[in-house]
């Protein structure tokens, strides 16, 4: 099993709407290096899911339920997508100001190419999150 990290605008699709749904397409990658790490998920790993725009946090946790494959509704093979579930939410949403502030995430590609919507969280860097996510608790 890998550990991702997704970003999705929440005001576009939320962690609240995919709980609604209980599944999701995860689609619209364009980004070659974004396709690329999209390209490496399998079924049953686990993705935090960021929210961007206003909120910039991780909020919660899906797990990949459908391997990529070939996004239908654009025709086009270079373009994959991938279907997750909701896991959780967390407790509290870690933010990226904190994320930065964490030396622990100096080689994090959310700090480092923070367009990139979606690459690869090291054991390390999501045992971290969750132990942010859960401070307070």
């Amino acid at each position: 099993m890998a550990y991702w990290l997704f970003k999705e605008e929440p005001d576009h699709y939320s962690l609240e709407d995919l709980f609604r749904d209980k599944r999701t397409v995860w689609d619209g990658i364009e980004n070659n290096l974004a396709l690329k790490h999209l390209r490496s998920v399998n079924k049953g790993d686990r993705v935090l899911y960021y929210h961007t725009g206003k909120v910039k946090a991780v909020v919660g946790e899906m797990e990949v339920v459908k391997a990529p494959y070939p996004d239908p509704a654009r025709g086009e093979d270079r373009l994959v997508v991938v279907d997750v579930k909701p896991i959780r939410r967390f407790h509290r949403p870690v933010p990226l100001a904190e994320i930065k502030a964490n030396p622990a995430f100096e080689d994090f590609a959310l700090v480092r190419i923070s367009r990139l919507s979606v690459m690869p969280v090291t054991q390390e860097q999501w045992a971290e999150i969750e132990r942010m996510a859960n401070e307070g608790k």
